[in-house]
């Protein structure tokens, strides 16, 4: 092997605007780059504990078990699942975009007795309509995704843990995208299992999963324990119910490792939880509610810079994201032509979408640490620089000028 072809790394710079991931606050790199710590370490453990207590704060929750899934924002989606769902039971999903599927999908896999209401992509659910299919399916779960980056949506879910509880429904919600840029109640909202992503609103790299699991939803997961031979004790009993499929997403035996018994069960991500906490502790020294009026200020100058520009907008606006916009590729324009330029000439990326959307909208992020002005006047004149090399003609410096007088308007 010629070591010589393995130069040390140094990527390129990028001011990610996509949909996800996004650019990292510095901050929470410098953090990732502290010192590793042993997994019982009472320095470490103190951290795990203040991770537990930060968390409750970005959730608004008082759940005891607030914790993080050592993965990607779908290690939180699986776990959960697989640690709630019981071979056979019945569970709703009110599928509005592609991660819609993907909870189907992964419930599948938990070998549960799916069902599914849809709409078409660029709208939401109402109320009633998920109502009347609890009435009609009688799920054990509703599995929701609050914000869904492939159509920039976000769907209301204030009346849904009223209607869950009337029916004996337990309810989750995937909040990858949303959690931190758009409200999210945990506790007012009668939810009983959340999970999240760092690499959207919370500002950090993907890699590990925010979740918070209230009593009901412990009870529910308690009774499967099963802690694994080699370390369990006589005082350890198994629960009545099947055990979770999965040794890794236990979250029965997660539980067990970040609470007082410290229980063996993967050696914690310490730089990642470094990442973690120090996310939260930015989120929430902002302020949450000072956050999710960044988050909105910003995205909204970014569609009004669209719009001046004489972009169509995607999907009903009434329940659009916060923190993402989608964006119809004007017709006779090459929506990835404009976007390797972007990228090539800018270093500026944005995304496209999925499925009956791919090729057909481009997806613009304001999130997390590229939440801020200039990001926003950036991508904005980018792209009309862009459309206009590609021979698309839009009215010269009117993104611009539309972005300033909006936030001149919120000064």
């Amino acid at each position: 092997m010629d070591i010589t072809q393995f130069p040390q790394l140094n990527p390129p710079q990028r001011l990610l605007m996509g949909p996800g991931p996004i650019n990292a606050d510095p901050r929470v790199l410098r953090a990732m780059s502290s010192q590793l710590l042993g997994q019982y370490d009472p320095a470490m453990t103190h951290y795990m504990n203040e991770v537990m207590a930060l968390y409750r704060g970005v959730f608004r929750t008082e759940n005891r078990w607030t914790l993080l899934i050592d993965g990607t924002s779908r290690a939180g989606i699986e776990a959960i699942l697989l640690s709630s769902i019981r071979p056979g039971d019945k569970v709703l999903v009110p599928v509005f975009g592609r991660f819609g599927h993907l909870l189907c999908e992964i419930a599948r896999r938990c070998r549960a007795d799916v069902h599914t209401i849809e709409v078409p992509w660029g709208e939401v659910f109402t109320p009633d309509q998920i109502e009347d299919a609890i009435k009609k399916v009688r799920p054990r779960l509703l599995l929701t995704v609050q914000g869904d980056t492939s159509t920039t949506m976000l769907q209301p879910l204030e009346q849904l843990g009223a209607i869950c509880k009337q029916y004996g429904v337990l309810f989750y919600t995937d909040a990858t995208a949303s959690l931190a840029g758009n409200a999210l109640e945990t506790d007012a909202w009668g939810l009983d299992a959340v999970s999240a992503g760092m690499q959207k609103c919370l500002g950090g790299p993907s890699g590990t999963s925010p979740v918070t699991l209230s009593a009901e939803m412990e009870a529910v997961i308690r009774k499967r324990k099963c802690v694994e031979q080699g370390i369990r004790t006589e005082a350890h009993q198994d629960g009545e119910e099947e055990m979770i499929y999965s040794n890794y997403f236990d979250l029965g035996m997660i539980m067990d490792y970040w609470g007082p018994e410290r229980l063996n069960h993967h050696t914690e991500a310490t730089s990642a939880l470094f990442g973690a906490r120090e996310c939260a502790r930015l989120i929430l020294q902002e302020g949450l509610d000072n956050g999710i009026a960044r988050h909105k200020l910003h995205g909204e100058a970014m569609l009004k810079g669209i719009q001046g520009m004489g972009l169509e907008t995607f999907g009903d606006l009434k329940n659009k994201m916060n923190n993402v916009l989608g964006v119809m590729i004007p017709t006779g324009v090459n929506g990835d032509q404009v976007r390797k330029l972007m990228l090539e000439d800018f270093g500026i990326e944005i995304g496209t979408s999925f499925g009956p959307l791919h090729g057909k909208v481009w997806r613009i992020g304001t999130m997390g640490y590229n939440a801020r002005k200039d990001c926003v006047m950036q991508t904005l004149s980018a792209l009309e620089t862009v459309l206009t090399y590609v021979g698309y003609r839009t009215p010269q410096g009117a993104a611009a000028q539309a972005a300033w007088d909006h936030y001149g308007s919120h000064a």
